[in-house]
């Protein structure tokens, strides 16, 4: 992995960490996604143990891409600390990937289509920016949001 992308972090608030992860985390243990979400597993870089979190999984230019619209996220650390490797879970599926974070300049295209598919969700933590927003506005913001492309162990 390389170490590129570590900006800062912006904590999720009580309501969002008591009520709207667990809420979401459910529905996608019952099988149910909402608009693409799923449980990221991933090793954690302390325990070793499964931590479990809702991601928006991103599909674009036919790839898979996890955004960190948050920042340097526990997830994000703990992804940077191992091997890469993580699982995605909806209901009893599971998909194993291998995670590779992209440079700030190969940001911008996944920005737009992240922010086209959640910009009312995450929006806030974009400045207020979209899909439509000037490229200039983007590769500012881009060092901030870690991103990773998942490939298929193998691949």
């Amino acid at each position: 992995m390389n170490a590129c992308n570590r900006g800062g972090y912006r904590k999720p608030g009580l309501l969002v960490r008591r009520a709207f992860n667990p809420m979401v985390a459910g529905l996608i243990q019952l099988g149910i996604s909402v608009k693409g979400s799923r449980l990221l597993e991933v090793q954690g870089r302390s325990t070793g143990l499964a931590r479990r979190t809702p991601v928006n999984l991103l599909r674009h230019g036919g790839r898979e891409y996890l955004v960190s619209p948050r920042g340097s996220t526990q997830w994000v650390r703990n992804l940077r600390a191992g091997d890469g490797r993580l699982t995605l879970v909806l209901g009893r599926r599971r998909w194993d990937r291998v995670a590779t974070e992209v440079p700030d300049r190969a940001k911008l295209e996944i920005l737009r289509g992240y922010l086209s598919n959640w910009k009312v969700e995450a929006g806030t933590f974009f400045d207020g920016l979209g899909a439509d927003s000037p490229e200039s506005e983007l590769a500012r913001i881009a060092p901030r949001h870690p991103i990773f492309r998942l490939t298929t162990l193998g691949k």
